[in-house]
């Protein structure tokens, strides 16, 4: 795809959205069920089913998935996704690239083993590698637009409000 075929492809629904902003609000959702058995929660991804559990540093077994390691992955494919869209908008030829997050967690905070560590990644880091011949504004444009547009990364990044309740079946 090139940017005529995407900005032809996005021109109605950007339309829309000007015309229309309450068209653009979208509710994504995402389901689970706890595992009867194990420390597991079976997580309907639309593709398949997943099933996170503890991380081998909590006494997990390391056979199911680490939610740490798939809000990393989220970041990736956000991140990835959101660049190369940024780059053929802009003309920006990239022979190859990846990405790659990796996150720092203390353990400690998610154990209730040191009140004073934290629960959560303290830290994570995004990193591009890309192959292009294109010049240094055109690529620091490129990571700037990526950052601004990264839904998973502007989520991270800002923090919003977050609403938890617990009901009964």
């Amino acid at each position: 795809m090139d940017a005529a075929q995407l900005r032809a492809m996005q021109a109605p629904i950007k339309d829309k959205y000007k015309s229309d902003a309450n068209a653009a609000v979208i509710t994504l959702r995402a389901k689970g069920t706890l595992d009867d058995q194990n420390i597991a929660c079976k997580v309907e991804t639309g593709r398949a089913l997943a099933i996170a559990g503890l991380h081998p540093a909590t006494g997990g077994s390391g056979m199911e998935l680490c939610s740490g390691d798939m809000l990393l992955e989220a970041l990736v494919a956000c991140a990835g996704v959101t660049l190369k869209a940024v780059s053929t908008a802009l003309d920006i030829p990239l022979k190859s690239g990846k990405v790659s997050a990796e996150g720092d967690l203390d353990f400690r905070g998610t154990l209730g083993v040191a009140k004073d560590a934290p629960v959560g990644f303290r830290e994570i880091r995004l990193a591009f590698d890309v192959d292009t011949d294109a010049p240094q504004d055109k690529l620091d444009q490129l990571l700037k637009l990526t950052e601004r547009y990264c839904v998973v990364y502007q989520t991270i990044k800002s923090g919003p409000p977050v609403a938890v309740s617990l009901n009964r079946m």
